[in-house]
């Protein structure tokens, strides 16, 4: 019986360890994950109570067809994108289109970038603005690959698409950032 495993029965007889011990591993990744979608800490905060919620309500109906962070992760991100439905009802996140990411002009060479401007206090806030700027969609997958590290199935999964749309947004986001950081590094880089 692996860890996790043990975690979901604790968690079926209501084991308050337990449910501690997913919400230390998993609070701050659906936190920074709502976040991403909804640019709100105070929604991002209730997405993370309502997907502990559902955790609670719905543990006897986990499956384990996927691991259980994966699952937290669609609970939030559902519950994100709902937020984020009621607050801009204009906003169409289903019909997101992969034609929509306009094709990088100014790139820069990042190989030749100094590390200590790649790591300065305003550098990381740069990249948090041009991260930002990301379409939802875009952003989810950056987030979910690139900040936590989840495989390409595990974020498919989580997102409801297809892996083969977690590349493609995966790459369409590396590209916008690209292009949104490129004039900033070029600036103090004198290129």
């Amino acid at each position: 019986m692996t860890d996790e495993q043990a975690l979901i029965a604790a968690l079926r007889r209501r084991d308050k360890n337990a449910l501690a011990e997913i919400f230390d591993r998993y609070s701050d990744r659906i936190y920074r994950l709502a976040l991403s979608v909804l640019s709100d800490e105070q929604a991002a905060d209730g997405v993370v109570q309502d997907t502990f919620m559902t955790l609670i309500e719905r543990i006897d109906t986990f499956e384990g067809r996927s691991r259980l962070g994966t699952w937290l992760y669609r609970v939030a991100y559902n519950n994100a994108l709902s937020r984020l439905r009621s607050l801009k009802p204009q906003l169409d996140l289903d019909g997101f289109d992969e034609d929509d990411v306009p094709i990088p002009a100014n790139l820069v060479d990042w190989q030749t970038t100094p590390e200590e401007l790649l790591g300065s206090a305003e550098a990381m806030a740069e990249v948090s603005r041009a991260v930002e700027t990301l379409n939802p969609a875009l952003r989810a997958v950056f987030l979910l690959r690139d900040v936590e590290e989840l495989s390409t199935q595990e974020t498919a999964d989580a997102l409801g698409i297809s892996p083969g749309a977690v590349k493609v947004r995966l790459h369409r986001a590396r590209l916008a950032l690209r292009e949104a950081l490129a004039g900033y590094f070029s600036e103090r880089l004198g290129m």
